[in-house]
């Protein structure tokens, strides 16, 4: 396996990393309160932390809803917590034009689901010489990301992460197909799980998605049984007043038990 490294992180290397913090950004001081106790949870534990929060929510169901602070003040708040932190940062992008813009400040250039098979956006994510995260699409079977491993590869990169956060099963619903982690891994890179986004019910309140939090520990515990190089959360300190995804959040305060019980197990199982 490729090991992708980001500084002194390694993803593969046998240590899990966590890539964690709130959907969106909502303001500086509040996603910067998120990060801090994070961090700190993260540094008690001696786990690799980078900070996530998207600068917009492009996808949103409605319209209507939040999308985040926009590019330019999203990026300019994103700089001051990782200033502040002291951690990368990884935020995604939905258009090409802002790869090279994203890359200036992201440590990792992150490509959303609905988004994974955008040949031009993966070319210029590819581009930046930044690490690349390509969350694999819910409508795509594990093996299909050969492609979007190969599209990556010829445009000049082997900085790659894939995350899996499950697939479509009917209307409104996903499901984890844990298979789908060791085959993802066999196309030689190292692969992440979002245990957030996989309790997510898309679209399931009309004009919003929803989602069922009491289900994160258990698959978080069982992809970290399967191998996985890093975990992916969605985190906050109240999520009813999450202004996105809140329903399949982490609350800050059950964060750290959640944390230990996972490293326990990949403690158990990274050597297999």
């Amino acid at each position: 396996m490729n090991i992708v490294r980001i500084g002194d992180i390694k993803f593969g290397g046998g240590k899990l990393v966590l890539l964690a913090g709130p959907c969106v950004l909502e303001g500086y001081e509040r996603s910067l309160k998120i990060g801090q106790r994070t961090k700190e949870i993260a540094d008690k534990l001696g786990i690799p932390y980078i900070f996530k929060a998207s600068f917009d929510k492009a996808n949103r169901s409605s319209i209507k809803s939040y999308r985040g602070p926009g590019l330019d003040e999203g990026l300019k708040i994103l700089a001051e917590i990782k200033s502040e932190l002291g951690v990368p940062i990884v935020t995604d992008i939905h258009e090409s034009f802002q790869a090279e813009i994203v890359a200036e400040i992201a440590d990792i250039v992150q490509i959303p689901a609905f988004l994974c098979r955008q040949t031009d956006l993966l070319v210029a994510a590819a581009k930046t010489g930044k690490v690349v995260n390509v969350k694999k699409g819910q409508f795509m079977s594990p093996n299909d990301m050969k492609n979007v491993v190969t599209k990556l590869e010829e445009s000049g990169t082997n900085k790659i992460l894939l995350t899996d956060r499950g697939t479509s099963f009917g209307y409104n619903n996903l499901v984890v197909d844990f298979r789908g982690l060791p085959i993802m891994r066999e196309l030689g890179y190292p692969v992440i799980f979002d245990g957030t986004h996989s309790v997510q019910l898309p679209g399931g309140a009309g004009t919003t998605s929803t989602g069922q939090r009491e289900f994160i520990k258990y698959l978080t515990r069982a992809a970290a049984a399967v191998g996985i190089d890093g975990l992916f959360l969605e985190v906050h300190d109240n999520p009813k007043e999450a202004l996105s995804d809140g329903a399949n959040m982490v609350r800050l305060d059950d964060l750290e038990v959640l944390l230990k019980n996972v490293l326990e197990v990949h403690e158990t199982v990274k050597d297999f």
